[in-house]
């Protein structure tokens, strides 16, 4: 299979290819989605929430996305890599945000990187592309600010807050970026800001007219509990699978009945028969 690459990814807008994302935030599960053939494997700074257990993404460091994006690339290898931005590291100096967005390249061998709105963030973004960095936008729910801003739910309901959010897409892709999430915003919306843009939009609770969509993995494959968005198919429940493996495993070590045999290596006889006649030996310890 071949390197997804930017380039190939913008060719399939006009050609209405699709395009898939899933986060994964370690090796095994950056191998698996890669081998399943998506296209786009996100380090989502949702790993906070899903992995770490924070309440919200706001409180995920750098040092926390490079050393979970680093462990991704091991097992992503055809897939376009891309470090998801946390809080604070592109929203302060523009020298702050060049040397972080750096790093998820240089440190963590990311693709490229994503950055949610904010005002003046087409600026920051960029300086970044200027960089050689690619970038890839988000707009409508941001969940790095939703608690700031009515907490987790849709954007863009009403025409003027729809409309601001078609123009904040556009800023995004008039300073260079390469995609766009459209996250949580009426199908409507999604089909209009994906209509004016040149760039595809990946939908993410925004409906079918995206050029492509996105899910948090964890919530596909039922391994996050805690709460699962409206938006969301769950395609497996491996959290319950999970539960009743680990249960089965105590009540079989309680049992006695693991390890068994199949489990166990035994000592040769000969060697075994030399051992129990010499139960007084000497046990010799490096100190």
């Amino acid at each position: 299979m071949p390197k997804v690459t930017v380039e190939e990814l913008q060719r399939r807008k006009p050609q209405g290819g699709k395009i898939t994302m899933l986060t994964a935030y370690d090796y095994p599960l950056g191998k698996l989605v890669d081998e399943a053939g998506v296209d786009i494997v996100l380090v989502g700074d949702s790993l906070g929430m899903v992995v770490l257990g924070y309440e919200t993404t706001t409180p995920v460091t750098m040092e926390e996305m490079i050393h979970h994006a680093k462990a991704a690339r091991r097992g992503v290898a055809n897939a376009l890599l891309i470090g998801d931005m946390p809080f604070l590291s592109f929203r302060g100096s523009l020298d702050e945000a060049l040397t972080n967005a750096r790093r998820f390249i240089q440190e963590a061998g990311c693709d490229g990187v994503k950055v949610e709105w904010k005002t003046g963030i087409e600026h920051t973004a960029n300086a970044i592309i200027d960089a050689g960095i690619p970038v890839m936008g988000h707009v409508g729910l941001t969940p790095q600010t939703a608690a700031s801003e009515g907490g987790f739910g849709m954007r863009g309901k009403d025409a003027a807050a729809a409309s601001r959010i078609v123009a904040q897409a556009l800023a995004l892709e008039g300073a260079g970026c390469f995609a766009m999430v459209v996250e949580c915003v009426p199908d409507l919306v999604a089909q209009e800001i994906t209509r004016r843009l040149r760039i595809p939009t990946i939908g993410i609770g925004s409906g079918p007219w995206c050029d492509g969509q996105v899910l948090v993995t964890y919530d596909l494959i039922g391994l996050f509990e805690r709460f699962t968005p409206r938006f969301v198919k769950r395609y497996a429940e491996t959290a319950a699978i999970i539960r009743r493996a680990a249960a089965s495993y105590v009540q079989d070590v309680k049992a006695g009945t693991f390890p068994g045999p199949e489990h166990t290596v035994a000592m040769p006889p000969q060697e075994a028969a030399k051992f129990k006649l010499n139960p007084q030996s000497k046990i010799h310890l490096m100190q």
